[in-house]
């Protein structure tokens, strides 16, 4: 099974058939897909300017789409190295118990659906690498009242997401399931209440 590095270098190679190519992007997304797979994709495709479902992708177009994956993959990388130096010196320090984000972080290792988008033509239309940043940023901050991507305060409790955890806030204008460590328990328990207010 290839990783993600060799998947990169068959998009970028232009002795490789287009489809390939093209092939080699979408294999990407199984190692790397902070909105799953499908918001990915569909995230990837708009920035680059092609059409899901184009089968002649003009290979620019596919290199440009790699480009911001491999960006946000970096910053997402990074942000798991500060993690793991965190938790051996917690555990060192005798703090073995984890906390909310470390249970949140647990679910989310390698990067799949870190900013989980269950609608995939719903999602955040910032660079990737942005909304991982402002994702990283509120995990590091107190939590707040808004979503951390959109700073949008419409957060509706959504269930049977096809996700884990499968049920949780849900940001209305990105799209995006929210982590649960990043909102207060107020927030969370407006989010509980404005789904039972659309169910009544």
């Amino acid at each position: 099974m290839a990783g993600f590095r060799s998947l990169a270098r068959q998009v970028r190679d232009p002795r490789c058939d287009l489809a390939l190519r093209r092939y080699s992007l979408r294999k990407c997304l199984e190692r790397f897909a902070p909105y799953g797979h499908r918001a990915t994709w569909d995230h990837l495709c708009s920035r680059a300017g092609f059409d899901p479902e184009d089968r002649s992708v003009d290979p620019a177009r596919l290199v440009a789409a790699l480009d911001e994956l491999e960006e946000a993959r970096a910053v997402w990388q990074s942000y798991e190295v500060e993690f793991a130096e965190r938790r051996r010196k917690e555990k060192h320090d005798g703090l073995r118990r984890p906390g909310s984000v470390d249970d949140w972080h647990r679910l989310t290792w390698g990067g799949f659906g870190v900013a989980w988008c269950d609608d995939p033509r719903v999602h955040p239309r910032e660079p990737l690498a942005e909304v991982l940043r402002r994702l990283i940023a509120a995990l590091e901050r107190e939590p707040g009242s808004a979503c951390p991507v959109c700073r949008g305060e419409r957060l509706r409790w959504r269930y049977d997401l096809d996700h884990e955890p499968s049920t949780g806030p849900v940001c209305t204008d990105c799209g995006i399931l929210v982590p649960r460590p990043v909102l207060t328990a107020e927030a969370l328990a407006d989010a509980r209440r404005s789904k039972l207010l659309v169910s009544a």
